[in-house]
């Protein structure tokens, strides 16, 4: 059973019910205050419930005490049917442009710290926001028409899964210990000044900087500034990027080096940071879910997917709980094998560390190789020792290579290629065509040549990647989702007592739970990864194991 919720005029909530066959069962109008207490009352039923988005919808039905099972996020969906090769000869995908893409655009713009999702610029009252049944509908009627209806109807409930874990984490929140994280910050940079100011440590490096460079007056911040007095200190660099000074040699490297890593620190997750995220012992980030075009996540405020190891001390349980964190083991060479097919890299994962196996099969000399190698094959590395032994892992894992190199292929043609459900890549941009087609014309330049060869292989690489990252982002909604639903058998459902996912990282999942049900939940993600497994690859023997740690404090987990 599906249940629409609409807005209507003054505000009120327009809930449509169909059953299992699609056919209405009738409306309901309600004010937006009853909304709560009708979703709780018709969850019983578990059924899907269809909305505009998530973002806007679930906050206030979380905020009011009420978690819902399944959801169909209208905006999320639109954008893959739109996309994707499954559903390009649909009525949807051929319409032209409409409010659900204004809409869907909206999703993935950037937000500031206190300010709502960009969606809520787009629409700007009940009024605004398009009809929710009708969407839909054609939904519906796109993904039954699709090439193969079961993977991409298996790809949207699982976007619509990820929007629910993306906003209940948001609503919990991380267990933060702003105490914890303000003697990080001290230890590191000296005592809190105004904001503005740089704490006394960190000035202290500074001055070295200015000292060893005999430049006085520098601000070390500036950029220009900087690359000046490097210049004039006889160094030859064209960017104070960390991988350019730090093969220099100069006595300024050194220090110059740890400035910037702790300025940056400052920068990123000093105590203005705590201030604007850390609530009542929470950090509430805000998540993009699909927010790159491979469908991994991005975040619009916070930085939750990129949290430096140091800090990561101020994440600790909360008295009588646990943190379970998991992570998958070597998540994109398994779903290469899965996708390819590839029996032997499959059996080389099996139970073992991966890498591992690859050098007991003597295909290399060191689990660093089988790494630098696997990367280089699935990222497109074309120098080095990833390029080196490229030959070496394809002749041990050639279904797996030549998907990969058929992907490239495909990308370098300006074509299209499509995760294990059918997320689609985008186009190469129509500046991108004018280059290949300016290169063949019969009065092309050699430089014209060399450069539409350079951005085919540019695009090429991009499809490579595309192929296996979307999938493994799609592993891990499958994974969470597995989770979300096991972890609401525990304990009452609510987050104040009972296990709930607080974090997400690509292939790594955090768990906040009652000490007591610390077993349950570690059984629970590693069966949840198995399961998932199959919902991607069916009876194809690829496993995916997880390491699970339990312990008080995020930095223990590794």
């Amino acid at each position: 059973m599906h249940i629409v919720l609409d807005r209507g005029p003054g505000g009120a909530v327009v809930a449509t019910e169909f059953d299992a066959d699609g056919g209405a069962l009738g409306s309901t109008e309600l004010a937006a205050s009853a909304l709560p207490a009708f979703v709780r009352e018709r969850e019983a039923a578990h059924p899907r419930w269809v909305w505009s988005s998530t973002a806007r919808w679930y906050p206030e039905l979380l905020a009011a005490g009420v978690r819902v099972r399944r959801c169909v996020d209208l905006v999320l969906c639109h954008r893959i049917l739109r996309a994707s090769l499954l559903t390009a000869g649909t009525e949807l995908a051929r319409a032209s442009d409409g409010p659900w893409d204004r809409l869907a655009a909206a999703v993935t713009a950037p937000a500031s710290a206190d300010a709502p999702p960009a969606l809520f610029d787009v629409v700007a009252d009940s009024a605004d926001e398009p009809d929710a049944v009708s969407e839909f509908s054609r939904q519906q009627a796109a993904v039954a028409a699709s090439v193969q209806p079961g993977r991409i109807r298996l790809l949207v409930a699982a976007e619509s899964a990820g929007a629910l874990i993306a906003e209940e984490m948001r609503f919990a929140g991380m267990p933060w210990r702003a105490d914890v994280h303000d003697r990080v910050l001290t230890e590191a940079l000296g005592p809190r000044v105004p904001h503005g100011r740089r704490p006394a440590k960190l000035e202290a490096m500074a001055e070295q900087v200015r000292e060893l460079l005999g430049a006085p007056a520098l601000n070390v911040d500036s950029q220009p500034e900087l690359l000046a007095a490097l210049r004039r200190a006889g160094l030859d660099v064209q960017s104070t990027r960390k991988w350019e000074l730090r093969d220099l040699n100069h006595p300024v490297i050194a220090p110059l080096l740890e400035y910037k890593a702790r300025s940056r620190l400052l920068t990123a997750n000093g105590w203005a940071w705590l201030d604007s995220w850390v609530r009542d012992g929470r950090f509430h980030p805000d998540y993009v879910v699909g927010g790159v075009v491979t469908g991994r996540w991005a975040t619009s405020g916070g930085g939750a997917l990129q949290l430096p190891k140091n800090i990561r001390r101020a994440v600790v349980a909360d008295a009588g709980w646990k943190l379970v964190v998991a992570d998958a083991a070597q998540l994109e060479p398994r779903v290469l094998a899965g996708l390819a097919g590839d029996q032997g890299m499959a059996d080389a994962g099996r139970g073992r560390d991966l890498y591992d196996s690859v050098v007991r099969a003597g295909v290399v000399a060191s689990r660093h190789e089988a790494k630098v190698a696997m990367l280089g094959a699935m990222y497109g590395a074309t120098t080095g020792d990833s390029a080196r032994l490229k030959p070496r892992l394809a002749r041990a894992f050639p279904r797996a290579l030549a998907l990969v190199d058929g992907a490239a292929a495909q990308g370098e043609r300006g074509e299209q290629v499509m995760s294990r459900l059918g997320r689609t890549s985008p186009l190469p941009a129509g500046s991108w065509r004018e280059v290949q087609e300016r290169a063949s014309q019969p009065n092309a330049s050699a430089a014209d040549e060399r450069r539409a060869r350079a951005q085919s292989r540019d695009w090429g690489r991009f499809t490579r990647n595309f192929v296996v990252q979307a999938s493994a982002a799609e592993w891990a909604l499958c994974w969470m989702a597995e989770v979300r639903l096991r972890l609401a058998e525990l304990g009452s459902g609510r987050f104040d007592d009972s296990p709930h996912l607080v974090f997400f990282l690509h292939d790594e999942i955090m768990v906040h739970t009652p000490e007591a049900f610390a077993a349950d939940v570690e059984r629970i993600v590693r069966r949840a990864a198995l399961d998932a497994g199959r919902l991607l690859f069916g009876e194809f023997p690829v496993d995916f194991p997880v390491t699970v740690a339990v312990v008080d404090s995020y930095a223990d987990a590794k």
